[in-house]
């Protein structure tokens, strides 16, 4: 009987303790990034958006995607529809959503952006990708 409701426990931590720690705005955001020198995953979204509401329901919810990002990133979401602040130079270069920039602790785009949907797998494949570019040109800064 303990062992059962033991399991039950990790189960329900597993399916619900995975969970983004997202920057209040995208200017503490940047500031955090700054004071912690890591990489920032940007997220522009509208909360009616199909393919928002899937990232956030599956991609964003995988604990493997959710550590990472909580270890080596510094993540801010701007809501199109709360007005939330979008740097002019990425809303202009955002063409769909959501749309997923990776930017260095300055708030500068280490690459172009991921548009919509992506799937797990593939997305903690480009968050090791960007960790390791940040980390190269980081130490060329040094």
């Amino acid at each position: 009987m303990v062992k059962k409701i033991v399991l039950t426990l990790l189960i329900a931590m597993g399916a619900f303790g995975a969970e983004v720690h997202w920057a209040k705005d995208y200017k503490s955001g940047i500031a955090k990034a700054q004071k912690e020198h890591k990489p920032v995953l940007f997220i522009i979204s509208r909360d009616t958006c199909k393919y928002c509401i899937l990232l956030d329901n599956t991609t964003l919810k995988d604990p493997k995607v959710v550590d990472e990002l909580n270890k080596n990133f510094i993540a801010i979401r701007s809501w199109t529809n709360e007005g939330d602040y979008i740097p002019y130079v990425l809303g202009q270069n955002t063409p769909g959503l959501p749309g997923i920039w990776f930017l260095d602790s300055d708030g500068e785009p280490l690459f172009q952006p991921l548009l919509g949907y992506v799937k797990k797998e593939n997305f903690y494949g480009a968050l090791k990708t960007v960790e390791a570019e940040f980390q190269k040109v980081k130490g060329k800064d040094k």
